[in-house]
């Protein structure tokens, strides 16, 4: 009877292992399932994120270029009534630089 009573007692520890080790098993793969759903999540929010950041730079660039145009505008009208002035200036004394340029080089001094 001890002998009967000792071989039930091995079966019963590896009926209990074998349940372990399958409860292990078991949270093993719900583990890795769990890994890889929180890795796709991942992935899914870092893919909204990078279009969220790439779409208002393309707003900051499309900005910032519409404003360089009407810098650029700006300027270019700027530098064209400074051109005008300055040909407006330059006609106004060029009879009276020629004037004195003339003086200058037709008069002898000793």
């Amino acid at each position: 009877m001890d002998a009967n009573r000792g071989q039930n007692g091995i079966q019963l520890l590896l009926a209990a292992e074998q349940e372990a080790q399958h409860i292990v098993n078991a949270a093993r793969s719900a583990k890795m399932a769990r890994l890889k759903q929180a890795k796709e999540e991942a992935e899914k929010d870092i893919a909204e994120f990078r279009a969220h950041v790439e779409a208002q730079f393309q707003r900051k660039v499309a900005e910032s270029s519409g404003d360089s145009g009407a810098n650029v505008k700006r300027l270019e009208q700027e530098t064209e009534t400074k051109i005008h002035h300055l040909k407006t200036e330059a006609s106004r004394i060029s009879h009276d630089v020629v004037h004195m340029l003339l003086k200058q080089v037709t008069t002898v001094k000793n």
